[in-house]
């Protein structure tokens, strides 16, 4: 990854941005399917400026200029759970209509066609490949604040390349995020942010209108918060 200057680093619960909240709230489908972080993504995302609603009604996430999908835990139960709401096929629409979409955290690991934790268990295989254990000799979990390196695809195997900032994480670029998981997606063409953790580890991915980050940007602080109003304005653009 880019080196960086002692002067770029900072402690992550005094990372500072700014931001600009919309005047009309657009609105936020945040996928309830009854595991994870639901309600604090919701929140923070109100806090930015959206009109964030926990739902499962196809209506109301079919009139929704963003979806989020959020969660915390195991890969098989929390599949096993999105198929059991209907939101599996919701998700898929969503995105076929070409709205802004945000995975958080095991929400980015469902995306995938499977991942390692459960060889047994298909994905949602929006986006291609399979999510693997952390590599290394590092310790799984990765708990802790970490600092994004943003601007960078990996065009061979793990090693990653200087790109443009994306939308999503315009501000971010050397910020703090606070990551809880063993398990990452692979490093590929459509990673637009990592982290160091025994060697980059895919902290963002982005792919037509489909984001999705490793880490919890509502337990981010400053950091988080910037990245969510950065996805609300991108909805409110979709609409405008």
């Amino acid at each position: 990854m880019r080196s960086r200057s002692k002067a770029a680093v900072s402690h992550p619960q005094k990372a500072c941005c700014e931001w600009i909240v919309p005047v009309n709230r657009p609105l936020i489908a945040v996928l309830d399917y009854g595991i994870g972080n639901l309600y604090s993504a919701q929140k923070s995302l109100q806090r930015m400026g959206g009109d964030a609603r926990l739902t499962a009604d196809p209506k109301l996430i079919a009139d929704a200029a963003g979806v989020v999908l959020p969660g915390v835990g195991a890969f098989r139960p929390c599949m096993q759970a999105l198929k059991r709401s209907g939101l599996d096929e919701l998700a898929h629409s969503v995105i076929g209509d070409d709205r802004p979409f945000l995975g958080i955290c095991i929400g980015l690991q469902l995306l995938y066609e499977g991942s390692e934790e459960a060889p047994d268990t298909a994905g949602l295989g929006i986006l291609s490949g399979t999510i693997e254990l952390l590599r290394g000799n590092v310790k799984r979990p990765q708990m802790q604040w970490n600092r994004l390196d943003c601007g960078v695809i990996a065009t061979s195997g793990d090693t990653p390349s200087d790109a443009g900032i994306h939308p999503l994480l315009q501000g971010l670029d050397g910020a703090w995020v606070y990551f809880v998981h063993s398990y990452a997606a692979p490093m590929a063409a459509n990673v637009v942010a990592v982290c160091d953790y025994g060697g980059p580890v895919a902290a963002v991915v982005a792919e037509n209108n489909v984001c999705a980050t490793q880490f919890h940007p509502e337990k981010s602080a400053r950091s988080g918060l910037r990245l969510l109003a950065n996805f609300v304005r991108q909805a409110q653009a979709a609409v405008t």
